[in-house]
């Protein structure tokens, strides 16, 4: 059934407001960092209740962290349209060179990066992420190394997601230290390259 005009207004309404919390909340955080700004302090900047903002966010962590869950969607999405003829770790790749994540400019960027990584709290919840991406990913890597769906003991393409996810967040912490001065996706290749034992990643 379509949606009403009243509900389609609702949505458009609740989405403006999402919006419009989140960027508040991020540019305290990054005035004031992310453990020195609390709820109260984003709902007052924001003009909403306390209770309205949980309408929207659950915790603190998912305004920063909560456009990972839809880019682990967008990397599904790319790594199944990847040919067949790509091996495993080929296709994740470039499932994560490829897959669209609009953003903020790399100064910004950077800034939230190190956010991230210099909070335990943020840093966990990403890693939870990871898991979250490593399901949707999984699938398809065992249909590409013709493993079963239902073979519990052939765990050769859960290892290879979870090490590229693991690089992926090794390379994301160097490129941080270094201030964004060496290539992300350079970064990445080296790191895969690294466990793969190999000077160069197919």
């Amino acid at each position: 059934m379509p949606a009403s005009p009243d509900q389609k207004l609702w949505v458009r309404t609740r989405q403006a407001v999402h919006a419009q919390v989140a960027r508040t909340a991020m540019g305290l955080f990054l005035e004031r960092g992310f453990e020195a700004t609390t709820i109260d302090d984003i709902a007052a900047a924001a003009g909403i209740s306390r209770r309205s903002f949980f309408r929207y966010f659950g915790t603190k962590e998912d305004i920063v962290l909560g456009d990972l869950a839809a880019h682990g969607e967008q990397i599904r999405k790319e790594l199944e349209a990847r040919p067949a003829t790509e091996d495993a770790w080929s296709a994740l790749l470039n499932a994560l060179r490829h897959a669209p994540r609009p953003g903020p400019d790399d100064a910004t960027t950077l800034k939230i990066s190190k956010m991230l990584y210099n909070t335990p709290s943020l840093r966990a919840r990403s890693l939870e992420k990871h898991l979250q991406w490593q399901a949707l990913l999984t699938p398809d890597i065992r249909h590409r190394l013709g493993v079963a769906p239902d073979d519990e003991h052939d765990l050769r393409a859960e290892a290879i997601v979870a090490c590229v996810l693991t690089c992926l967040d090794v390379a994301g912490e160097a490129w941080t230290r270094g201030n964004g001065t060496t290539p992300l996706e350079d970064l990445v290749l080296a790191a895969v390259a690294a466990v793969r034992g190999s000077a160069a990643v197919p």
